[in-house]
């Protein structure tokens, strides 16, 4: 069968798609690499609700995907932007997330990493945001997960300079229970986090990162750089203390950053891991046995794919991750909290569509055609 898809320049071309299902199994525990998906929520498409009203989860399907990813060996990163946490994820959902999730996690056996930031308020003095991460760290510790210590916009703001973030972090990392992940997520991500760590400039933001970390090596089990800089997350790499780990975080570099180099390599927390996970869960297995060029064999050719969906505004990424759980048969509808489907063009989801389908990421590829020329035909493209 033949599907005809728009292009960006308004020509329509006709594609061929696979017809072989994907033939990806769960495998063995990882050995080499520790690797988190940040996983998306699937919202309630029967709830009688608007973008300003609070998400509407359709909790079965939610935590039915994250079963899946565990299935493959994937940890869930949870609760984090790529679950559209402010981007029509409240803190109320996501503190109703995180604790189902991780009670998921314990019946199953998975690993989980919650994030843990400020977004139950919208600005305030450094003391009113120090009581809004604790307020968040003491709900992930209290479900048993690990947390992620994510940016906050209320600091971004609030912050006069470097010293607000040592003073901050350091007074958060002392009460931690348990070693956290420091997430620093660019402004690519999320435009309100410009100047993070109290300076534009990426080296003197680099440096007043380290001196965090530095002060409290025993409460850092690793860092997310999602910076999309390559050379920068290798330098950055390179200057932690002994034991803390990177975590990539770079949805444009990945492959060569968990391959790593003769100096070491990044460990894996990725919103790209949501639509591979089960190819990229056989990549890591393939680099287990040492063969690194097998691994970026594999994982090499979805590197355009994760550039197509994280493209800017690189933000609404969300949206191609969640189409993509659809077409592969994750989730029965096409519907995101925040009405954020409609945040990509028809072109870009047909290029999604053609690329995750060249790849073999669908389990049943007529079911994804069949999706696919639904969509299409609600955008009056004919077959």
């Amino acid at each position: 069968m033949t599907i005809h898809l728009p292009a960006a320049d308004g020509s329509v071309r006709a594609y061929e798609p696979r017809t072989e299902p994907s033939a990806l199994t769960p495998g063995t525990p990882f050995t080499s690499r520790t690797v988190f998906s940040a996983a998306h929520v699937v919202a309630d498409p029967f709830a009688d609700t608007n973008p300003d009203a609070p998400a509407a989860v359709d909790w079965d399907a939610t935590l039915a995907f994250r079963r899946h990813l565990w299935s493959h060996g994937l940890g869930v990163a949870e609760a984090m932007d790529t679950a559209q946490r402010g981007m029509g994820l409240d803190w109320a959902g996501a503190a109703e997330l995180i604790r189902r999730s991780a009670a998921e996690a314990r019946a199953v056996g998975g690993a989980i990493a919650c994030g843990v930031g400020t977004d139950q308020i919208t600005g305030g003095s450094l003391a009113e945001i120090r009581a809004a991460y604790e307020e968040q760290l003491a709900l992930v510790e209290e479900s048993g997960a690990q947390a992620i210590l994510m940016a906050s916009r209320a600091l971004a703001a609030a912050a006069s300079g470097p010293e607000d973030y040592l003073d901050v972090y350091g007074h958060l990392l002392r009460q931690s229970a348990e070693p956290v992940v420091l997430h620093w997520l660019g402004p690519m991500f999320d435009p309100a986090l410009a100047g993070y760590w109290g300076s534009a400039d990426l080296d003197t933001a680099t440096d007043t990162f380290l001196e965090v970390i530095a002060a409290h090596p025993d409460k850092v089990d690793g860092i997310k750089v999602s910076l999309l800089d390559a050379q920068r997350e290798v330098d950055l790499r390179r200057r932690l203390p002994q034991g803390v780990r990177c975590y990539t975080g770079d949805d444009f570099n990945y492959p060569e950053l968990i391959a790593g180099d003769e100096q070491g390599f990044s460990h894996a927390l990725l919103g790209i891991f949501d639509p591979l996970g089960p190819l990229a869960a056989e990549a890591v297995r393939v680099l287990d046995t040492g063969d690194t060029a097998g691994f970026r064999g594999l994982l090499d050719p979805t590197v355009e794919l994760s550039r197509h969906l994280f493209q800017t505004p690189t933000r609404f990424y969300k949206t191609g991750v969640v189409f993509l759980a659809w077409l592969a048969g994750h989730q029965s509808h096409f519907t995101m909290v925040g009405g954020l489907q409609s945040a990509r063009s028809l072109p870009h989801f047909a290029r999604a569509y053609e690329l995750a389908d060249g790849l073999g990421l669908f389990p049943d590829p007529k079911l994804a055609e069949d999706r696919m020329k639904t969509l299409l035909a609600l955008y009056g493209v004919n077959q």
